[in-house]
């Protein structure tokens, strides 16, 4: 993916269902590699003053000599003139003046948003820190396969019991009932049993809380933040 980056003093112009001018000012200009050219000012985090959608093509010319003369708030020292055409038919024509700077980057493949705190980064976080479910925990093993499917961690308690914990970012009902037919699946292995189970999650919603609580599995609210190291206890007010 290339991206072009100008920086230059330039007069906007659109024309398609509506008009739209904006007058020479320096301005931020981004061709993207979809083809898509947007223009900014100095301000707002996101949305750019004008822009045109892809697919659109780009004309570049040399202005023409009595362009500055007519039209009254363009600088005289006119470099370029772009003109964008959209998809529709509509054009978005730039008029550049003086330019300070133009750039083009090769981006490479952008991998997408990745979310912090999704499942398999809590899941990670936990088999690494086991005694957050109690003193003396251990990890057995991640992603414990059963005939149905993995079972998120098996742990062993300070008795040497198994642990069967499903771990989830919003803990609802459909957690809990899949965690039950894990451990119904564990407890038909005589060399395991008796499992018991752990319902983990940053948030538990009251009634996958009260369906665990009445299954026998234990509920356990992540504090991710804690996890991850970033919340000292001994720094807070209170």
């Amino acid at each position: 993916m290339r991206v072009r980056v100008v920086i230059a003093e330039c007069q906007v112009d659109y024309a398609g269902r509506l008009t739209a001018h904006l007058p020479m000012a320096k301005r931020l200009i981004l061709v993207k590699a979809d083809s898509s050219v947007s223009i900014h000012a100095d301000d707002r985090a996101y949305k750019p003053l004008n822009w045109m959608s892809p697919p659109c093509t780009i004309e570049v010319r040399a202005p023409q000599p009595d362009e500055a003369a007519t039209t009254a708030d363009l600088d005289p020292r006119i470099s370029e003139v772009w003109t964008v055409t959209g998809p529709q038919g509509d054009t978005l024509q730039i008029t550049l003046g003086e330019v300070f700077h133009d750039s083009s980057h090769e981006l490479g493949i952008d991998p997408g948003l990745q979310k912090d705190g999704v499942e398999a980064h809590l899941q990670e976080l936990l088999a690494e820190h086991p005694t957050t479910f109690g003193a003396g925990y251990h990890l057995v093993q991640r992603e414990y396969l059963t005939p149905i499917g993995p079972v998120d961690l098996l742990l062993r308690n300070p008795e040497g019991g198994y642990v069967a914990v499903e771990v989830k970012r919003r803990g609802e009902i459909d957690g809990v009932e899949q965690l039950t037919r894990y451990l119904d699946l564990m407890n038909r292995d005589p060399l395991m049993r008796p499992v018991v189970g752990v319902f983990a999650a940053q948030q538990i919603k009251p009634q996958a809380r009260t369906l665990a609580t009445d299954r026998g599995i234990a509920c356990v609210t992540v504090d991710y933040d804690a996890l991850r190291g970033m919340d000292n206890a001994e720094d807070r007010l209170f």
